[in-house]
């Protein structure tokens, strides 16, 4: 009797679990759904902004309208969950994102954006199929280098903004990063590669999969 009370009690916990993630997991599909309608509309990735309306908007939709740029938010987000202090990878990434937007402000020149952001997107991918862990310090290094590439790239529209509008896109841009890593980071705990084993399940490694493959094609586009 006290077996089924406890298994009971743990099915219980479990759900509201079971729920958060299955949230995540819907309000992560939604914004990929965006991304690609976005890219099959021809929505345009260089726009202006003129007030601080239209900077927290832009804000909030530029790291989800590219979908490379998204991938390598939730790879990174992911990746992140297998370390107990993964939150500190995640935070360096959308910290290094606005220290990317910080760099193009002052008009410094970051060649080959594009490319990077395909090519981070892809080693996301292949730490997601990797059957083991990643490295702390690779993973670290990587999210730091895509987070600057995707600030960079995300500044674009903010170009000549006024001081208003360019504060509040950066606040917007900081919340959806952080709200997008976040999710996923919880969606990587809650299937389980948070595990004291480290290994990360089929599903992941599919995902990674898929990952490495959107990369390839943004890469394949860059070059041409």
């Amino acid at each position: 009797m006290f077996t089924t009370k406890l298994s009971q009690s743990r099915a219980w916990g479990e759900l509201p679990t079971l729920n958060l993630m299955h949230r995540h997991i819907g309000a992560i599909a939604v914004l990929i759904l965006i991304s690609l309608l976005s890219s099959l509309s021809g929505t345009p990735d260089r726009h202006t902004i003129s007030n601080c309306w239209e900077g927290l908007l832009w804000g909030l939709a530029d790291p989800v309208i590219g979908l490379d740029c998204l991938i390598g938010i939730i790879a990174i987000g992911l990746l992140s969950s297998v370390f107990v202090r993964g939150a500190a990878i995640a935070g360096s990434f959308v910290l290094a994102a606005i220290l990317g937007i910080v760099i193009h402000l002052f008009q410094l020149n970051f060649p080959g954006t594009e490319i990077a952001l395909a090519i981070s997107t892809i080693v996301f991918g292949t730490m997601l199929m990797m059957p083991n862990q990643p490295n702390f310090i690779v993973l670290a290094l990587v999210g730091v280098s895509a987070g600057l590439f995707q600030g960079y790239a995300d500044a674009e529209s903010i170009i000549g903004a006024g001081i208003m509008p360019l504060i509040a896109y950066i606040l917007g841009i900081t919340l959806t990063l952080f709200a997008v890593v976040m999710s996923a980071r919880e969606i990587g705990g809650a299937m389980g590669m948070g595990e004291i084993n480290r290994i990360l399940p089929s599903k992941i490694s599919i995902a990674g999969f898929a990952f490495c493959a959107i990369g390839i094609v943004f890469l394949r586009n860059s070059l041409i």
